[in-house]
């Protein structure tokens, strides 16, 4: 209500229980205020009621929600199910326009706000988590892969000659299918093996621009997050040598937002040379549904080109999704979270190095990763050729999702490009192992359960005759400690 409408409720109720509601009443609009104002994540999250209301009062400003609209159009935001409606706050036109994602739409101001806030709230929180120099970023509602696509489709505008991604070697499907995608070809560059970390070979980079010709490179395409004992690129030198070379670089930063080395790697990188775009999934790092991507840079007007390069109008809900759960956290809560998940790191590494020394294994020494950790299974392989495969079927079937199995000689083909040893980032690694990773929203207990059901499986395989078929396990949340093995 207006102060209007205050005014004539002191005529129905008592002139100070008005003026209270409306004391309240002006303490969310405080909140909205600071938001339009600064642009920036608050620090304190809002109550639910608060951001209800923010997106209500948005709502009402597209015309789908107009009380005298006529729509006579082929795209109205008209929608069937009132349960659909509700579910999108009404907001329904989605963001952009058909040439540009971050266009304004005449007929949807409050969408088109939403999409500008989301947008200045996002970069803010990358500022805060280390990346201070980023000048420009936009949500898209396409996960990382397809987001690594946009941005390789756009440079091919600046650079039609380029045939070829340089790619130190990074065995994850949606990034290697983002460069097929786009029409280039990828050109993996091994990674080399320092103690048990498997790091960028930048002598072998290096080689590959002199003997392909900077002008026919594309890019180079690094990665910060990755599974041990993988650790994240080295961008400083990488990013130099783009420089160097007059290279762009573009970097897949899935799930980095949450770790500081890796955003700081990131800083140092555009600090130092050459970084052009960095992407970041929406889920991973923010904790919201699958299908959302953050695209950031240090240069405005080519992160404008890459927004104006996607075609069509889009999906809001991504946008939607991350602008609540950021006001309903808060900077602070954000930052809590990316504290207890580096807490946790260390909590599972101090963890999984006890177990492991107990059956005989150890810890990989992989300093240089922040999120990831891995296990040797070297004497399960020994034990028998299945139980590395076992473990992981295992594990899944008592409930512990998110460990990776990595057995030795795998090999995969991935849009006609074999990979030996796939899923271990080398042709040859040295051991077969386990991947656990401390995320953001990781809890205590998720550790400590995990242990102990890896720890009882670890003790099954080793026993004669419980190799070939371990049935499911039955976890009741009544008392999740009670876990037996078959």
């Amino acid at each position: 209500m207006n102060s209007e409408n205050f005014s004539l409720s002191e005529k129905i109720v008592s002139q100070s229980y008005v003026r209270q509601g409306l004391q309240a009443r002006r303490g969310h609009e405080q909140l909205v205020r600071l938001l339009l104002e600064q642009g920036k994540c608050p620090e304190e999250g809002w109550s639910e009621s608060t951001i209800e209301l923010f997106l209500n009062e948005l709502a009402v400003m597209d015309s789908n929600n107009f009380l005298g609209n006529c729509g006579v159009g082929e795209r109205e935001g008209r929608v069937a199910s009132s349960l659909v409606a509700r579910r999108h706050y009404r907001l329904i036109h989605g963001i952009g326009r058909s040439g540009d994602i971050a266009a304004v739409q005449p007929k949807a101001a409050g969408s088109s706000l939403l999409n500008k806030i989301t947008n200045s709230v996002v970069l803010d929180v990358l500022k805060f988590s280390g990346v201070r120099s980023v000048s420009s970023c936009f949500v898209v509602p396409m996960a990382t892969g397809m987001s690594l696509t946009l941005c390789f489709l756009t440079l091919r505008h600046r650079r039609p000659a380029a045939r070829y991604i340089l790619w130190p070697r990074i065995d994850q499907k949606s990034c290697f299918k983002s460069m097929i995608t786009a029409g280039f070809e990828p050109v993996v560059i091994e990674n080399v093996l320092e103690g048990d970390e498997l790091r960028t070979d930048l002598e072998a980079v290096e080689k590959k621009i002199e003997e392909l010709g900077a002008e026919n490179i594309l890019c180079v395409h690094s990665t910060t997050s990755c599974f041990a004992p993988r650790v994240p690129d080295r961008l400083e030198e990488l990013a130099f040598l783009c420089a160097k070379h007059n290279i762009p670089h573009i970097v897949n930063n899935a799930y980095g937002v949450q770790s500081s080395k890796c955003m700081h790697l990131i800083q140092q990188g555009a600090r130092v040379g050459r970084i052009d775009a960095f992407v970041q999934s929406l889920d991973k790092n923010f904790m919201v549904p699958v299908g959302g991507a953050i695209i950031a840079g240090f240069d405005e007007d080519f992160i404008k080109e890459i927004s104006k390069m996607y075609p069509g109008r889009a999906s809001a809900s991504p946008s939607l999704d991350v602008l609540i759960t950021m006001l309903t956290l808060g900077a602070s809560g954000y930052k809590k979270l990316l504290s207890e998940r580096k807490e946790l790191y260390t909590h599972l590494a101090q963890e999984l190095k006890a177990l492991a020394e107990r059956h005989g294994e150890r810890l990989l020494h992989t300093p240089h990763n922040p999120i990831s950790l891995a296990m040797s299974l070297d004497g399960l392989q020994a034990s028998c050729d299945k139980a590395v495969t076992q473990l992981g079927s295992m594990l899944f079937t008592r409930q512990v999702s998110g460990a990776r199995v990595v057995p030795l000689g795998v090999e995969q083909t991935v849009s006609g490009h074999t990979f030996c040893g796939f899923m271990s980032h080398a042709n040859a690694y040295p051991c077969p192992y386990l991947n656990a990773a401390s995320a953001i929203g990781i809890t205590k207990n998720d550790v400590e359960f995990s242990i102990k059901r890896l720890d009882k499986c670890l003790k099954a395989l080793k026993k004669e005759g419980n190799v070939e078929k371990h049935e499911p396990v039955t976890v009741t949340s009544e008392d999740p400690n009670d876990q037996t093995v078959p």
